[in-house]
């Protein structure tokens, strides 16, 4: 696949066809949603599509390309705003709040399916919270007393990963009117984090590391080609 996705520069167009793409497959799937259909739902040719996107894959890419890249500038702007940002609970709520604004990459994390289709067997984990990132972060937070001393990074990057895919799948064994407001139920991961792993100390080194971390990731992510997005 060309790296060079966009062959037009027409900017508007490409985002009515970017945004038709998001409303047909986060509604019917990747594998149900066609290039004809995109179309029809921007009101362009079928033809004009292609002026930008090589195929319906190159579209997809640039959609989750789109998606991370708003999910990133949503995720640093609660971060900045919240004083206890730099906490290692703020830091997870503010993820999942984030996460939140965005249905595609709440897809994305629990690996759904429906909305992914085959597109779900090339996906890689890189969109995914990633537990080895979750490792390095408690251990730098530790490095500058914001997180307690005593407790294993890997063991507690483990639950956290279980947290998280818990919160955004529960529905799958819970029935819907049993499981209450997702604000409350970060709300309260957040304070039980809080409880168990805060010194009390240092919140703002803590959010300076994460705000780096986070334009790391940005930056290689910016620079990660469409092939590399979907290596297994």
């Amino acid at each position: 696949m060309s790296e060079d996705r966009t062959k037009s520069d027409n900017p508007e167009r490409e985002t009515r066809i970017l945004d038709a793409a998001s409303r047909l497959m986060m509604h019917y799937g990747y594998d149900k949603t066609t290039v004809s259909d995109i179309a029809q739902e921007a009101g362009i040719s079928k033809g004009a599509i292609y002026l930008h996107f090589a195929s319906k894959d190159d579209l997809f890419e640039a959609l989750l390309r789109r998606e991370m890249e708003r999910y990133t500038a949503v995720w640093i702007e609660r971060l900045e705003a919240d004083p206890l940002g730099g906490t290692f609970a703020g830091i997870y709520k503010n993820t999942l709040y984030a996460m939140q604004s965005s249905p595609l990459m709440m897809a994305l994390f629990r690996r759904d399916r429906r909305v992914l289709g085959a597109y779900a067997r090339k996906e890689s984990s890189g969109f995914a919270l990633k537990t080895e990132s979750n490792i390095a972060l408690l251990k730098m937070m530790q490095s500058v007393g914001a997180v307690r001393q005593d407790i294993k990074p890997e063991i507690v990057a483990h639950i956290m990963t279980m947290l998280s895919y818990g919160l955004v799948s529960m529905d799958e064994v819970v029935p819907v009117d049993d499981i209450p407001p997702f604000e409350d139920i970060i709300e309260g991961i957040a304070d039980l984090l809080d409880r168990a792993l805060s010194t009390g100390d240092n919140a703002e080194a803590g959010k300076q590391i994460v705000l780096q971390m986070i334009q790391a990731a940005s930056q290689q992510f910016a620079a990660t080609t469409p092939s590399e997005m979907t290596e297994t």
